[in-house]
């Protein structure tokens, strides 16, 4: 029988997490211009019109005006819409497997954080440190909080996970004389390692790295680019830390008893 108080909760949290998302547009679009993301409100970029409360209904207020602005009709990226589905998705996930918990409210931050990452980092290719940093204080603060995380675990995470990638891109630069991997990704690994401790960073810097080179090398042929088209690897620890939060102990499980 079909619980309709939990499905009323999943729509409930679906509504939260795309208004959320609507906020993580701006950030996504103000980060980058060092702009605030409190004030001014929200506007067209096209034509600087201040947008009424009713054209920033999630998802709702894009379909309505048919993708676009309400004053000018210049078209609306769809990237805004996606962003709050997208989010409004990830809190769902959050909310099944972790229900009325403290974790809860630590990877609805954690995933929106993610979020803003991923889509700045595809724009601009950089990581904001005004993201990551705090993230990795924020995180490490949350391991005393959640009872499956010890401060010390979230600790080892911030090292090996921030380690790991600065000795890989020390060695590639050293052997290439060419920069590989920038410090944002470095930062970005420390962040997830101190939410999902050092466990976690080995198996999401195999499955963003499998993950990126399905998508990269394809990419590159189609470019004709000779390993040298430059793409972002912050989209990819995204996917890969979020995977892991809903799925990557199983998978390890599954992985270690095949072997076995």
């Amino acid at each position: 029988m079909v619980n309709v108080y939990y499905l009323y909760m999943l729509v409930a949290v679906f509504v939260f997490g795309s208004v959320i998302g609507s906020f993580l547009n701006v950030c996504i679009y103000r980060i980058p211009a060092g702009e605030s993301i409190v004030s001014p409100p929200s506007r067209c970029p096209a034509c600087g019109g201040q947008l009424r409360w009713y054209h920033n209904i999630p998802v709702i207020s894009f379909l309505l005006l048919r993708g676009r602005c309400a004053f000018c009709q210049q078209p609306v990226a769809w990237r805004y819409p996606l962003v709050e589905t997208l989010t409004g998705g990830l809190f769902v996930l959050v909310f099944r497997h972790f229900g009325f918990t403290p974790a809860m409210a630590v990877f609805f931050a954690f995933t929106a954080a993610l979020v803003v990452i991923t889509f700045i980092d595809l724009d601009h290719q950089i990581i904001p440190d005004v993201i990551s940093l705090p993230g990795i204080v924020i995180g490490f603060g949350c391991s005393f909080f959640l009872p499956w995380l010890s401060w010390f675990d979230s600790l080892l995470g911030i090292v090996i996970g921030g380690g790991s990638l600065l000795a890989v891109a020390v060695a590639y630069e050293f052997f290439t004389k060419k920069e590989g991997m920038g410090g944002g990704d470095i930062k970005l690994l420390a962040m997830i390692g101190a939410f999902l401790g050092w466990k976690a960073v080995l198996p999401i810097i195999f499955i963003s790295s499998l993950v990126g080179t399905i998508v990269g090398v394809p990419l590159m042929l189609l470019k004709g680019a000779d390993g040298r088209l430059a793409i972002p690897f912050g989209p990819f620890l995204a996917f890969a830390s979020v995977f892991y939060l809903f799925w990557g102990p199983a998978l390890v499980h599954w992985y270690l008893g095949f072997f076995s």
